[in-house]
């Protein structure tokens, strides 16, 4: 199936968004032009990506004709805000119909900061319910597609903002990361998704809370320069003293790297196809000089794909429970998918195992703390098999259908949620059935920036595919 895309001759053209902020100081399109541009794109394929939670396009239109929109470098780039970002006047409903939806009263922290770099906000984009599943297959809304294949999953949770960015829609868009929901739909789209350190970004109230803090926000963009540039920014707008600076990382290192490549975590093992995707990139990284050797696995315990899933299932009960609380208003367990109550199930039962698995979580960067003494950077794959087609994650099915086969994707992306280190997911690899498939590098907590200059590296050595009009 050939790829459905927004592409065309229009403001946006086939832009990034740094090359559309050049474009627009030139003066070669206007903010009201490539805005536009964008909800006519988003018009034009969203009846068949389905990424679309909710549309605030005269917003965007009335922000669009303020001039200046603010001073940020991105001043008059659209974008979208996935569903769980706090967006004044905005409906967050986080993947879910169990609740009544209801406008935000003020910005979420991060959401506040990303408008300052001056992106003006079309809506908002579809999540699998509160970000618990890496696809989203919303049993009313049906299924975010993948626009490589419509009958591919788009990946999750940040799955509106994958497929649109892929699809031409806008050239950057918000996501975030409990689990991997930044870097999984950046491997199923074909797309570059930092997971940056922890504290790199702003964090709303509820999850600056957390016993263990695995949530991050950040981008997907279709250029290593156009995440770059995004950090570069929010760093300028607010720096956490307690990492290293990013700065303005522009192209390669000089640095050759010490790269551990693995395939292999724990009990989990990526499929014979991926597996070899993967070797092909370690040979390219040693054909660039960089020194490269091989893990049997990465030296993580045997307890920790369980000790993840009791913590998941522990922030499931308490969304349930507190409602309120946490989410402002009343949840109607009801309308709750099968996912989420199984989850709720787990936790509930297992309560008394919650503090040795919290405790054993927060430990966990001290075994890969260890790795990094020894190596720069780690190579693994973003997702164990290929990219799976629609209903395979249904989140109507049984429950420990789902969670098994979660299990066995996504195996690679959780630990750094854990441990709090930066990875970064890049589209060097494409698999037989002709998608895009993700590599994965992880780095030293605060070493962010040196993975942005590796995927620099990586992109001007094997330029990736892309999705595009022509």
């Amino acid at each position: 199936m050939s790829p459905v895309h927004a592409f065309c001759d229009d403001a946006l053209s086939d832009l990034d968004g740094v090359g559309l902020v050049d474009a627009l100081k030139a003066r070669q399109v206007s903010v009201r032009e490539v805005v536009e541009a964008a909800i006519a794109r988003t018009e034009a394929v969203n009846p068949v990506l389905n990424g679309l939670a909710y549309e605030a396009f005269d917003r965007a239109r009335a922000r669009s004709d303020a001039a200046p929109i603010c001073k940020g470098f991105f001043s008059g780039v659209p974008t979208f805000i996935k569903d769980n970002g706090a967006v004044a006047g905005m409906p967050t409903m986080r993947g879910t119909d169990a609740w009544e939806p209801r406008p935000a009263r003020v910005n979420g922290d991060f959401v506040s900061s990303y408008l300052a770099t001056g992106t003006v906000p079309l809506g908002l984009t579809r999540m699998s319910e509160f970000g618990f599943n890496a696809a989203a297959e919303h049993p009313r809304l049906g299924a975010v597609h993948n626009p490589w294949d419509l009958e591919y999953t788009a990946g999750g949770s940040s799955s509106g903002s994958g497929a649109f960015v892929a699809a031409g829609v806008v050239p950057i868009a918000h996501a975030n990361d409990g689990g991997g929901s930044i870097r999984i739909p950046a491997s199923c789209n074909g797309l570059v998704g930092l997971k940056p350190s922890r504290g790199r970004l702003p964090l709303d109230k509820e999850l600056r809370l957390l016993p263990v803090s695995i949530v991050e926000n950040g981008v997907l963009t279709r250029s290593v320069r156009d995440t770059a540039a995004f950090y570069r920014e929010a760093e300028r707008l607010q720096r956490n003293p307690k990492l290293p600076g990013i700065g303005d990382v522009t192209g390669p290192g000089r640095t050759r790297l010490r790269i551990a490549v693995c395939t292999r975590l724990v009990t989990r093992e990526s499929s014979p196809e991926i597996r070899e995707l993967t070797l092909k990139i370690a040979a390219l990284l040693e054909e660039l000089g960089h020194h490269v050797c091989q893990l049997d696995e990465p030296p993580l315990p045997s307890y920790f794909a369980d000790d993840f899933l009791l913590y998941w299932a522990l922030l499931a009960t308490a969304l349930v429970r507190a409602d309120r609380h946490v989410v402002g208003a009343a949840v109607d367990r009801g309308k709750l998918d099968n996912l989420t109550l199984g989850l709720v199930r787990h936790g509930s039962r297992n309560l008394h195992r919650m503090p040795l698995a919290i405790a054993r979580l927060a430990n966990i960067r001290r075994a890969t703390a260890r790795l990094y003494r020894t190596c720069d950077v780690l190579l693994t794959p973003t997702v164990a098999h290929r990219t799976p087609r629609i209903g395979h994650l249904d989140p109507t099915a049984n429950y420990q259908q789902i969670i098994d086969r979660l299990g066995e994707w996504v195996a690679f992306t959780p630990p750094h949620n854990v441990t709090g280190e930066p990875a970064i997911s890049l589209p060097l690899a494409e698999t037989a059935a002709g998608l895009p498939q993700g590599m994965m590098f992880a780095a030293a907590l605060g070493q962010d920036a040196r993975l942005l200059e590796l995927a620099y590296e990586l992109e001007q050595a094997q330029p990736w595919r892309r999705i595009q009009f022509g």
